[in-house]
C-alpha cells in the first residue's frame, strides 16, 4: 500500500467516526435521551413512591436494631445527629441487655406525608411527616438525606413535634417544596447560624428565641439544678454544622423557614471535697469511660426543628430530640 492510499484510508476512517458518533447524538436527542448533570440542575429529590420505600426501609430497619439492641442492624439507615443519639441508646441497650430489649415494642409510622423539594447540588433530601404509635401521639419527622445518585437515603434528622405544629409549606405548581440556602437573607436568623445562635442563647439567653420548653424552661431547670448542694454543674453549648449535621431548610407558605439543625452539649457534674458523684444510672453507665469519683462529664447530642420567621421576631423550637452519646468519670 502506498503512503497517499494510507492517508486516504485513515482520512476515510475517521470521516466514518465522526459521522458514526453524531448519527449516535442525534438518535440520543430525537429519542430523549439527554445527560442531565445532578450538580446544576433544578430537580425533585425522589418521587414520592421511592420516598415511601425508603420510609419503610428505615422502620423495618430500626425495628430490627431496638429488638436485637444491636446497632449495625440499622447502620445503613441512619446518619449525622440520628446515628449518634439512637447509635448511643442502642449501644447502652446491648450493655445492659445482650440478649435483647425486652420491653421492644414495634414501631409503626401511618398517615406519612412527604415534602420534596426541587434543588440543584448535593445533598439531595427530603421529609418524611407520620403518625407514629410510640411518643404519646406526636408526629414524627424525618429528614432523609443522600450525596449521589448511588447512595442509599439515610435519616439524618429526627424530631417529635405535637400534631398542628407541621407549618405548611411553599410548592410549586408540581407539588415541590422550595429549600432556604444556608445563608438566606430575610429570615429572622439565617439557617447557617441557627446552632451557634442556639448554643448561644443557652449560655447567655436574651431574644433570639421564644419562650418554650426547649429554651426558657431547659435555662430555668439549669439554673436549679445548679444551685443544688454539693454538686457543681457546668455547661458547654457548641454548635454542631459539619457534614451530615449541616442544616437544613424549608420554605414556609408564609414566607419563613422550617430548619432542622444540630447542637453539642456538655454537662459536667463536680462533687465538693468528701464527698462524690451520685451514681448515674445504667445507661449512663454503660457509655462512661473512667471510673467516676469527683467529676462526671455528660456529653449530648441534640437535633431541633425550628420555625424561623420572615424578618424580624424570636425562633420557635417545635421539635427537639436529645441523646447522651457518651461520658467520662474522674
Amino acid at each position: 500500500m502506498s503512503r497517499d492510499r494510507g492517508r486516504r484510508g485513515l482520512r476515510r476512517r475517521d470521516r466514518n467516526a465522526l459521522i458514526a458518533a453524531s448519527l449516535t447524538a442525534l438518535s440520543m436527542t430525537a429519542s430523549g435521551c439527554v445527560v442531565v448533570h445532578g450538580e446544576r440542575e433544578v430537580l425533585p429529590a425522589t418521587s414520592r413512591a421511592e420516598a415511601a420505600k425508603a420510609l419503610v426501609r428505615f422502620t423495618d430497619a430500626y425495628n430490627r436494631a431496638d429488638k436485637a439492641y444491636d446497632r449495625s442492624l440499622d447502620a445503613g439507615q441512619v446518619t449525622g445527629a440520628l446515628a449518634d443519639i439512637d447509635g448511643a441508646r442502642l449501644k447502652a441497650g446491648h450493655v445492659n441487655h445482650p440478649s435483647g430489649n425486652p420491653r421492644h415494642t414495634p414501631l409503626e409510622l401511618t398517615d406519612a406525608h412527604f415534602t420534596i423539594p426541587a434543588k440543584a447540588g448535593w445533598p439531595r433530601w427530603f421529609v418524611a411527616d407520620a403518625k407514629g404509635n410510640v411518643g404519646g401521639g406526636a408526629r414524627w419527622l424525618l429528614v432523609f438525606t443522600r450525596h449521589g445518585l448511588g447512595e442509599q437515603w439515610k435519616v439524618a434528622y429526627l424530631t417529635l413535634v405535637a400534631p398542628g405544629a407541621v407549618p405548611e409549606f411553599r410548592k410549586d405548581a408540581d407539588g415541590f417544596a422550595e429549600t432556604v440556602p444556608a445563608d438566606a437573607p430575610g429570615l429572622a436568623v439565617p439557617p447557617a447560624g441557627l446552632s451557634r445562635a442556639y448554643a448561644r442563647y443557652l449560655r447567655d439567653g436574651g431574644k433570639t428565641f421564644a419562650d418554650g420548653r426547649s429554651t426558657s424552661a431547659l435555662r430555668a431547670d439549669r439554673a436549679r439544678r445548679a444551685k443544688k448542694p454539693g454538686l457543681v454543674r457546668q455547661f458547654i453549648d457548641e454548635p454542631l454544622t459539619r457534614g451530615d449535621y449541616a442544616p437544613l431548610a424549608l420554605r414556609t407558605a408564609d414566607g419563613g423557614a422550617l430548619v432542622f439543625f444540630t447542637t453539642h452539649h456538655f454537662e459536667k457534674q463536680t462533687a465538693a471535697a468528701g464527698t462524690s458523684v451520685p451514681v448515674p444510672n445504667k445507661d449512663v453507665q454503660a457509655l462512661t469511660k473512667g471510673e467516676v469519683k469527683q467529676s462526671l462529664t455528660l456529653e449530648i447530642v441534640s437535633n431541633e426543628a425550628a420555625l424561623v420567621p420572615a424578618g424580624s421576631g424570636p425562633v420557635s423550637i417545635v421539635g427537639q430530640v436529645r441523646g447522651l452519646t457518651a461520658a467520662q468519670g474522674e
